[in-house]
């Protein structure tokens, strides 16, 4: 079935959930580990590992989910069921994170973080990887795959806008100890409702709940994904660039607090960011049906490391203006970080069932979100690891050793995972004649057979 036999509003409901997707992703990137050792008050290190820990148990569950979404037997589908305890659910647990305990014990408190960081990540994950999987149920059409994900990236957009305008709320509140609570609960309610509306407007294909019958034990089905290299090498990739991107997403905050000395502000500078993130997309798009998503990718993720690159040597004298400039440009190269990878990725999935007549969506987005997980655990971490070495104290001004720990923060340190993962994604084989050639034939093939 190609996109083009789908609806306008089946392709917009499709999206919109993204809205509270990387609302969710913007406001844990940038605000949860300042929130953690500004507001809770617990040691940065402590907090790196803490926040470390939840994405561990976040990546052993995320193969479970997937398993368990593809063997999903009800009238509504597959996938939609797990979406919706979802979005009940992390609407309750934002609030919770977001809420000061106020416990002294640095034990204590590092334990508080990890449990309730545990749950939010959980219930988010229900929600994610089963609405991944429906994008390669909805479409087997090469480029009308780029065009779907077109879709559900610019909403994807609009939802880092709306996860700023959380760190807006986060300053309005007077109350040090309510602004991250009302965030919260503002942020988790637009999750919830966004989730919801894909809830009730996608009708699942008829043949997911037969395929639901069709599946491999879990061992199996995920060594075949792994036997999958194509799959292997976008994971990797990706989890690179985000482990590159959130190193800058989570000390930028801290940036702006502790270099510029509260001049300017993260919101600004995020504001010229998304514009052009959102203005690219499109742009990308019809760049990748020109010279392949690959490259595309590659390219978008170069320029990006560039420019943080721009922003450890140039930005510190320069001031905040300065800065924003060089924002708006890694908006550009950062564009393809939303529609590339989740265009690829159903290529990889459609290879799978080309191969094995087996369709394991679940399988492929659990091991996904795991490994995108890895990357984001990895750079709050290591965040909190090198505030930690560099001597950080909350709240007081740094020393010029903190201050330069900051700054390889916005800068190397994250240049040096996305050029890793640049490196890694130009041996990814599929093209659109790959695909159009070795694998939707047999798709079709398949199809046919099993009809």
């Amino acid at each position: 079935m190609k996109t083009k036999g789908l609806s306008l509003k089946t392709k917009l409901g499709f999206g919109v959930c993204d809205v509270g997707g990387n609302l969710f992703v913007t406001i844990m990137g940038f605000y949860i580990l300042n929130f953690i050792t500004d507001v809770a008050l617990l040691g940065a290190a402590l907090a790196g590992t803490a926040l470390l820990v939840g994405k561990i148990w976040d990546a052993v569950i995320d193969p479970a989910i997937g398993f368990f979404s593809d063997r999903t037997k009800s009238r509504h589908g597959r996938r939609r069921p797990w979406m919706l305890g979802g979005a009940i659910a992390v609407f309750f647990f934002m609030i919770l994170m977001y809420t000061n305990p106020h416990i002294q014990s640095q034990g204590w408190l590092f334990v508080w973080i990890i449990v309730v960081y545990c749950l939010l990540v959980t219930a988010y994950s229900v929600i994610n990887i089963p609405y991944g999987a429906l994008t390669p149920e909805l479409s087997t059409d090469y480029d009308q795959q780029i065009t779907l994900n077109a879709y559900r990236m610019s909403f994807a957009v609009v939802g880092t806008f709306i996860g700023v305008g959380g760190l807006f709320i986060v300053d309005m509140v007077a109350n040090k100890d309510l602004g991250p609570m009302v965030m919260g609960a503002a942020m988790g309610a637009v999750i919830c409702v966004t989730a919801l509306i894909t809830i009730f407007t996608i009708k699942e294909p008829a043949r997911a709940v037969e395929e639901a019958s069709e599946q491999q034990d879990f061992l199996k089905t995920y060594m075949a994904a792994l036997k999958n290299r194509p799959f292997v090498l976008v994971l990797v990739a990706y989890a690179l660039h985000m482990a590159g991107t959130n190193v800058v997403q989570a000390a930028l905050i801290y940036y702006f607090k502790y270099i510029f000395e509260g001049a300017g502000s993260v919101q600004l500078a995020l504001m010229p960011f998304l514009v052009m993130a959102l203005v690219f997309i499109p742009i990308w798009t019809v760049v990748s049906k020109r010279i392949g998503k690959k490259w595309a990718y590659n390219i978008g993720m170069g320029l990006f490391a560039v420019i943080v690159m721009a922003v450890f040597l140039f930005a510190a004298d320069r001031g905040p203006v300065f800065l924003y400039i060089l924002m708006a440009l890694a908006g550009i190269g950062y564009s393809t970080n939303y529609v590339m990878p989740y265009s690829i990725i159903p290529d990889t999935v459609q290879l799978d069932y080309a191969e094995n007549g087996v369709r394991r969506e679940g399988a492929y987005y659990g091991l996904w979100n795991l490994v995108n997980q890895i990357g984001v655990a990895l750079a709050l971490a290591l965040n909190g690891w090198v505030l930690g070495w560099f001597g950080y104290v909350p709240n007081v001004t740094q020393t010029p050793l903190a201050k330069l720990g900051i700054r390889l923060l916005v800068g190397p340190i994250s240049a040096v995972f996305v050029v890793a993962g640049v490196a890694i994604l130009a041996f990814y084989p599929i093209t659109r004649k790959y695909y159009t050639e070795r694998i939707l034939p047999r798709i079709l093939a398949r199809d046919k057979a099993g009809g």
